[in-house]
């Protein structure tokens, strides 16, 4: 078995099959997963290739980074690389398509690479569950949790993200906020953003209110780019919010400015909060209300717990560090008429908003449409996907 039957048993050419062996980016999530699909189902370990054998004699650390957009990994990852240097130890870098199966990757790294430990940012359990049995170094799952997982090589260094978002909505009620909306991540409980959506379900629950997703969430990833549409999709359809918590700050930023782009601002017409506590954060305007997760601390305890393990300890770890909310400028305290159920007369403005205000109605089950929200739709109309990211 060689390359060339890898690349008859995927259908792929031997260019490809090799840019997937190599580790090379430009090639297509659809291609490398199928080449590593083949990899993996016949066990094939390229031993016949010179550059392979030449790397065997390797003895780095792989850092896994799932999402290259992702602005906490960036801080995160800055850190990482310098505490292995301090302690004299290479790093490789492996960049991630937030959907892609990481341990599968990873299994393919250890037959060709052989490094002697991982650290994975990002990750999803899930994956490991299934998979991560045939991974033989000691591996960090870093941001998110092994715990339920019986690995004896793979610990994890996390934020407990079901507690935070509790204390997010917690604090936005305390603001006067009843309309909540929630925008980025998925669903799947077993990575972050399903914990986030998890813990703030949790405490809308506890005040009566139960999340609706269809109307009230909208997942994306964990961009920027993909913030900014996830949040006109969401304030178009449900333009009575008056405050949204974006499960991660990279997804914020780009809410911010979708909103402004709405004819909206932040926080006179909807109150914003983050999770990650980016550093660009403190620089927006107005500044980002957010859970801040001690990246530094993440790092070290990273780097501390993976070298441990190569150092000989065989107990895992589940270490959970402190967050905190800083509570900034995008969050507003509602005045008693501007919560649900309440209609203030209209304040003006032009004869679309005032129409759109008068003729939404009552859908079942809601609250009459403030004008505040009828204008609100009336502008995000005008918003045409061909005019955003810097052309309104």
């Amino acid at each position: 078995m060689d390359i060339r039957d890898i690349a008859r048993l995927s259908g792929y050419s031997l260019g490809t099959v090799s840019r997937v062996l190599n580790g090379h980016p430009n090639v297509s999530d659809k291609a490398r997963m199928r080449v590593l699909k083949v990899v993996e189902e016949v066990g094939y370990e390229p031993n016949s290739n010179a550059r392979f054998l030449k790397m065997q004699g390797r003895t780095a650390i792989a850092v896994f980074v799932k999402g290259a957009r992702n602005l906490l990994f960036a801080d995160i990852l800055e850190r990482i690389q310098a505490l292995l240097s301090e302690a004299d130890e290479q790093a490789d870098v492996i960049y991630l398509d937030e959907d892609e199966n990481e341990v599968l990757y990873a299994i393919h790294y250890q037959q060709v690479r052989h490094p002697k430990g991982m650290l994975f940012l990002g990750g999803d359990p899930a994956f490991f569950k299934t998979s991560f049995s045939r991974v033989s170094v000691p591996g960090v799952l870093v941001t998110n949790t092994a715990a339920g997982l019986a690995f004896k090589n793979l610990s994890s260094v996390s934020t407990n993200d079901v507690e935070a978002a509790r204390e997010v909505v917690e604090y936005l009620f305390s603001r006067g906020h009843r309309r909540i909306g929630i925008v980025g991540g998925n669903r799947a409980l077993s990575q972050v953003s399903g914990r986030r959506l998890h813990g703030a379900e949790e405490a809308l629950r506890a005040h009566g209110i139960e999340l609706d997703y269809e109307r009230d969430y909208e997942p994306c990833h964990f961009s920027m780019e993909e913030g900014y549409d996830a949040m006109v999709r969401l304030i178009m359809r449900s333009p009575d919010l008056t405050a949204v918590f974006a499960l991660g700050d990279a997804i914020a930023l780009g809410a911010m400015r979708a909103v402004f782009d709405m004819g909206l601002s932040i926080p006179g017409d909807l109150s914003l909060v983050g999770f990650d506590g980016v550093n660009s954060s403190q620089f927006s305007i107005p500044r980002l209300t957010t859970i801040r997760q001690d990246t530094r601390l993440i790092a070290t305890r990273s780097v501390e717990t993976l070298l441990a393990c190569l150092g000989g300890e065989t107990k895992p770890v589940r270490e959970m560090v402190p967050f905190q909310l800083l509570k900034r400028e995008s969050v507003r305290a509602l005045s008693p008429e501007d919560r649900v159920g309440s209609a203030p007369a209209a304040d003006g403005g032009d004869d679309a908003s005032n129409a759109v205000a008068a003729t939404v109605g009552v859908s079942a089950g809601r609250a009459p449409e403030t004008a505040k929200a009828g204008r609100t739709r009336a502008r995000a109309s005008r918003v045409q996907v061909s005019e955003r990211r810097g052309v309104i």
